[in-house]
C-alpha cells in the first residue's frame, strides 16, 4: 500500500520523498494519540506541549 501511495503522489522525488515524510510522521502521531494512548505517557506530545 504504501508504494502504490509513493507512486501516485505528485511532482518529482524529492516532493514525493518529503510528502511521504509527513504522511507517515502523521500517521505515527495518530496511531500514539488513538491507538496507543499509553504510549502518548513516554512522548512529549501531550496537551500541554501541544496546545
Amino acid at each position: 500500500m504504501y508504494l502504490w501511495l509513493f507512486q501516485h503522489l505528485p511532482g518529482p522525488l524529492w516532493l514525493r520523498v518529503l510528502f511521504s515524510a509527513v504522511i507517515l510522521a502523521g500517521v505515527l502521531l495518530l496511531l500514539v494519540d488513538v491507538v496507543f494512548p499509553w504510549l502518548a505517557d513516554f512522548t512529549h506530545l501531550t496537551d500541554a506541549t501541544v496546545g
